[in-house]
């Protein structure tokens, strides 16, 4: 697969990943051959990057974290739960602990796999897939620090309505800047008996800074909950991949990675940012690179541990026109690096 931007696209390409609508329903899936239709209709929903499929750079099946039914349900009760606070109803509780149950199993049997956030966003469904995204991230980091089964429920259901009090103000025509809607996800949380408080405080807290410089309290360091320091770093992660955290377009993992390393002990944890460090994949699979041989490629594989050094699957130009394929893996090839991400 490549990710390509959405203008790249031709009529016949076919779709390496499936694009879910806001209900969690499968929008478009993956392996159908795109018409002009389908490609005219993604850039009006607001895609603008796609994986594609392409023979000549095929790679084994990425594995994922999330089974595709768990992807769906979390999309799925994002969406009702959503409509509940902007229609003033309840939440159910419930249902929100049964399908954290399902991704805290995906994420424990995949603990493994590398991060790799390639769920393609529409406009109706970027809230839906940031909480879902940020959820994952924090579970995982979770299972990284070695929280019990009770600590990580906890902790997913904070991350995934880490946001919860964004639909209410806008329900309410007021803004959301994260003074207000971590104040008022604090409220709406608080009042479920069901949730621990400590679950309202991941909604309080997700926009506070270790240096004290956050909202809404200014907390410091170990005032502010490890919960929430782990939800910060999720949450900082997605932003910046969606929209460079300056609502323009959004960087790539490793200029991600970059940045959030430039925030370590000021907005971000700086043990959690190791951890965190550990468990993304910087270049991604379907990635476009230039190594320091000059030769291009595609990423194509990973290595747990070495998110720096992946496979890449270089094409050649042979003497009779023919075109041959090799992989160099950078954990192997120690002098070579990755000197430029085309796309």
């Amino acid at each position: 697969m490549k990710y390509v931007d959405i203008e790249a696209v031709e009529p016949g390409d076919i779709l390496g990943k499936t694009i879910y609508a806001v209900n969690g329903a499968v929008l478009l899936s993956s392996k159908v051959q795109l018409t002009v239709f389908m490609i005219s209709t993604l850039r009006r929903i607001g895609v603008t990057n796609v994986y594609i499929k392409d023979a000549g750079m095929e790679m084994e099946e990425q594995e994922e974290i999330l089974s595709e039914e768990t992807k769906v349900g979390l999309i799925k009760q994002m969406s009702e739960t959503m409509d509940s606070i902007r229609s003033g109803k309840d939440l159910n509780s419930r249902a929100i602990s049964l399908t954290i149950e399902d991704l805290l199993f995906d994420v424990i049997r995949n603990k493994d796999v590398l991060v790799q956030l390639n769920d393609i966003r529409t406009r109706d469904n970027a809230e839906y897939i940031h909480a879902m995204n940020v959820c994952m991230l924090s579970a995982l980091l979770g299972v990284s620090l070695q929280l019990n089964q009770v600590q990580l429920k906890e902790l997913a259901i904070g991350a995934l309505l880490h946001d919860l009090g964004k639909p209410d103000l806008e329900a309410n025509g007021e803004n959301d800047e994260p003074k207000r809607h971590t104040w008022r996800g604090f409220e709406l949380l608080k009042a479920k008996r069901e949730f621990s408080l400590l679950i309202a405080h991941v909604a309080f807290q997700h926009h506070e800074h270790v240096d004290g410089t956050g909202e809404p309290r200014g907390l410091i360091g170990d005032q502010i909950h490890l919960y929430s320091r782990i939800v910060a770093v999720a949450n900082t992660f997605d932003n910046l991949l969606a929209s460079g955290g300056e609502g323009a377009g959004g960087l790539l993992p490793h200029e991600a990675c970059e940045q959030m390393m430039a925030m370590s002990g000021t907005s971000l944890d700086r043990e959690i940012l190791v951890h965190f460090m550990r468990i993304v994949s910087i270049y991604p699979n379907g990635v476009s690179v230039r190594l320091t041989t000059k030769e291009t490629g595609i990423v194509v594989g990973q290595h747990r541990g070495l998110p720096g050094r992946p496979i890449v699957r270089v094409l050649q130009r042979e003497s009779n026109d023919s075109v041959e394929s090799r992989e160099i893996d950078l954990a192997k090839h120690t002098t070579v690096f990755i000197e430029q991400v085309l796309g």
